[in-house]
């Protein structure tokens, strides 16, 4: 039998310059080709198709592989993570089994045991099979077994009953039944869960990639149970159901700490809530994984690295806004500067810089929590949103005196922003000088990298959508979504941002102070270099990064 380096050395899979060295080992070892791939000079998909040469056996992509659920339920979910092993279907009463290392008899021992089948091995490239696994045993099944099992027992938990649902007891129904809806949203990557009561039953919709999408139901009976329970997690007080509220809990996913924040609304078929899923990656990213074009980036770089000035993000709710200001943030904090934030609420919790989080009821709101910190001799200033004429008066008068501040408003585009600022009561000669660069943004879906396709657009329809006018990409190839098991068929994985950069130059100061409208604004902005949103998604689609459709569909 060939040894693993013999067949890719014949494959031309192992660089030249490492084969000497390869063979001067024993070649029968493993472990050598292993820290071939860990080292990125072969791939997991080379290793895997040698593997398979080896054994002499068939080499599988799971993305499209037809799996059934008879074969899944055969062996358990911690039996197939335990030995990276998940039975794809059953064929001429054999199972087939997808695995890493075919030679791991203690993986087929313990299979045979639960499917009581023979076997049929096929072998899958690890990062391929493990998604594989984590697709397929999803917590539908077992939420769907929860919640006709609540109902049946009738297990309605109201606000005095609620202490059957403290955190201890791990086995109520109604506590796996929320614990599985947060973990499964988690690991689809959803950024909200909405759980929202009907007049018959109680839905679930997690929102991925910017998109809702119906999840899970349950009958109207344990409605007062899981919104108790999650309360109770939130630290929100259970017995008022009449007001809005919010609180904030954490849980912990495949060993990461992960944060909620927590809403509820009344509604008239009872308590919405909507838990925004806050994953502390955030704070680690950098501007370049923001997506920001070589101009946008220089424009936008220029301005956080000066030591005093006004930076603002607009945005509608949802657009990125906060995962901006942190990335910014993290650019300039440093142990020998002072950075101070004030936000409602903290979302993210960054080492190194002191977050106030405002509560009204105490009087802690963001103008008083302002007037304070700028007591505290801070360098930069990140204030969570400006909201009214008293709080963008100070923040304006602290980028005046030496500090850099970095906030959010409210606007569809950067030139409004202006105009917003002056319609608060603020005086245009203060905007003008005080405010440096103004990003506006929204987020797109981007293009599924697996199954993405050549796009046919008509040179009549891109001309008519302004396609292709005063580009800064080269012509490329466009793309579609098409749709695969790994974008769960949406043609679609991840998002982007979509941006307007605009710096504050002498002559939008001047027409700042003259009161020019925002329309006059955005024609100096252009006219000095600013790409509108949709100009900036052009360049994306360009990129081969999202679509026309989807451009369309978050920009006007």
């Amino acid at each position: 039998m060939p040894t693993l380096t013999e067949i890719l050395i014949l494959h031309g899979a192992i660089p030249i310059e490492v084969i000497d060295t390869l063979l001067a080992g024993d070649p029968a070892d493993e472990s050598a080709v292993r820290e071939l791939v860990d080292r990125g000079a072969l791939t997991e998909v080379q290793f895997a198709r040698a593997r398979a040469e080896q054994a002499n056996l068939p080499y599988v992509e799971l993305l499209d592989y037809p799996i059934t659920r008879q074969a899944l339920s055969l062996v358990p979910a911690s039996i197939c993570l335990r030995h990276q092993v998940l039975p794809l279907t059953i064929t001429n009463e054999r199972l087939v089994l997808a695995m890493v290392d075919p030679r791991d008899v203690f993986a087929l021992d313990d299979v045979s045991r639960f499917a009581h089948l023979r076997l049929s091995i096929v072998v899958a490239e690890q990062s391929d099979l493990l998604a594989a696994i984590t697709r397929s045993h999803r917590a539908d099944d077992e939420l769907s077994d929860l919640t006709s099992t609540i109902a049946e027992e009738s297990a309605v938990v109201d606000a005095t009953t609620a202490g059957v649902l403290e955190a201890g007891v791990d086995d109520a129904p109604i506590v796996r039944f929320v614990n599985l809806l947060v973990s499964q949203a988690i690991q689809d990557q959803a950024s909200d869960i909405h759980i929202e009561p009907g007049e018959h039953e109680l839905g679930v919709r997690y929102r991925i990639d910017g998109v809702l999408h119906e999840m899970q139901s349950a009958p109207r009976s344990i409605q007062n149970g899981i919104i108790s329970r999650l309360k109770i997690m939130s630290d929100i007080d259970i017995a008022e159901r009449r007001k809005p509220q919010d609180g904030r809990m954490s849980v912990t996913h495949n060993g990461r700490k992960i944060d909620l924040r927590v809403a509820t609304l009344p509604t008239v078929w009872g308590e919405k809530v909507v838990l925004r899923i806050l994953d502390n990656a955030t704070t680690r990213l950098t501007l370049r994984d923001l997506n920001l074009l070589e101009h946008n980036h220089a424009v936008y770089e220029t301005s956080y690295r000066k030591p005093y000035g006004m930076i603002l993000i607009t945005g509608p709710t949802g657009s990125g806004k906060s995962t901006t200001l942190y990335t910014t943030l993290h650019e300039v904090a440093r142990p020998e500067i002072n950075v101070i934030t004030v936000e409602d609420p903290v979302e993210y919790r960054m080492k190194g810089v002191n977050q106030v989080q405002v509560n009204p009821k105490a009087g802690l709101t963001f103008a008083s929590a302002l007037r304070a910190i700028l007591r505290s001799d801070p360098d930069v200033v990140l204030l969570g949103e400006i909201r009214d004429h008293e709080t963008a008066q100070i923040a304006i008068e602290a980028s005046l005196t030496g500090h850099l501040v970095l906030s959010t408003l409210h606007t569809n585009d950067a030139p409004s922003a202006i105009t917003r600022l002056t319609e608060m009561g603020i005086e245009p000669f203060l905007v003008g000088s005080a405010l440096d660069c103004v990003v506006a943004q929204r987020l797109a879906r981007r293009l599924c990298d697996r199954c993405k396709k050549p796009a046919n657009h008509s040179p009549d329809r891109l001309a008519a959508l302004g396609f292709g006018l005063d580009s800064h990409v080269p012509p490329r190839v466009l793309y579609q979504p098409s749709g695969c098991a790994s974008c769960s068929n949406t043609g679609y994985r991840g998002r982007l941002a979509i941006h307007e950069v605009m710096a504050v130059t002498e002559e939008i100061e001047r027409l700042t102070v003259a009161r020019a409208s925002s329309a006059t604004i955005a024609r100096s902005a252009r006219d000095a270099g600013m790409l509108t949103l949709r100009e900036d998604g052009w360049e994306k689609v360009r990129l081969g990064l999202t679509s026309i459709e989807e451009i369309l569909r978050v920009v006007a």
